[in-house]
């Protein structure tokens, strides 16, 4: 399935040539976290990564309730991302799944609308552009982001990814769309090893914005479904870290 069209490359060299009519700095504003989430941890600061106009990857940090001005080109498809982190909680950014936006995609006016679909794209694009492999045709900027977006209203595609991307390895699924082509049959949740872990009944909420609880009946075994990486759960009890077959528990 080719998803990498050179048509968008025409559309922000057209961009690029309208002047005024385009601007080049938009403001950027998280979207409302999960109620899970602030009702356990309170309101998430967030680290804002972008392309600059020479396209270097930058960062910054956006406080509670605060918004961010930011420059960016607009010749190429751009990604936004907001990682939410709480710093009192020693859980930073990059643990919890982000929100985000693609320029010029997500444009309105003068303002960039982030969400927590777009979140799952742009780091999709992050992770092409890793794993490329200095092919023109073949860069971020290039990929079909519309089309891909489509795909996640066809009932074709895995139910369970449908509701949750973030169940998807994309580092994976970037570079096998490197290697050949892109592939939706590749959107499928990455294999979990189920660990019995005695941490509570909870509920117990995920770092994905659309995971469903964990929720365990009293004499019920708590097995959490672990992946591969670095897996948080947090409850009214404290917060559940996991890695492999090593968890660590501490009170909120």
């Amino acid at each position: 399935m080719k998803l990498f069209n050179l048509k968008f490359l025409a559309l922000f060299l057209l961009l690029a040539g309208c002047g005024d009519f385009t601007p080049s700095s938009y403001t950027v504003f998280p979207p409302p976290a999960p109620e899970s989430w602030v009702s356990l941890l309170g309101e998430p600061h967030w680290r804002l990564e972008w392309l600059d106009k020479s396209g270097v990857r930058q960062k910054a940090d956006i406080l509670p309730g605060k918004s961010m001005k930011i420059e960016i080109p607009v010749t190429w498809a751009n990604p936004v991302t907001a990682w939410p982190y709480w710093p009192d909680y020693n859980l930073p950014a990059g643990i919890f799944k982000p929100a985000g936006a693609l320029f010029p995609f997500d444009a309105e006016d003068d303002l960039l609308c982030l969400s927590w679909k777009g979140g799952t794209d742009t780091v999709f694009y992050w992770e092409l552009a890793l794993v490329n492999s200095y092919k023109a045709s073949k860069i971020p900027a290039n990929f079909d982001w519309p089309r891909f977006r489509e795909l996640f209203n066809d009932e074709a595609l895995n139910e369970a990814v449908r509701k949750d991307p973030w169940l998807v390895d994309w580092h994976s699924v970037a570079e096998k769309t490197m290697n050949a082509n892109f592939d939706r049959r590749r959107l499928v949740p990455e294999k979990a090893e189920y660990v019995n872990i005695p941490a509570g009944c909870g509920p117990w909420y995920g770092t994905s914005p659309f995971s469903e609880p964990l929720a365990f009946e009293g004499g019920e075994s708590t097995v959490f479904p672990v992946r591969s990486g670095y897996n948080v759960w947090i409850s009214s009890a404290g917060i559940l870290r996991c890695s492999d077959k090593i968890w660590i528990f501490s009170r909120l």
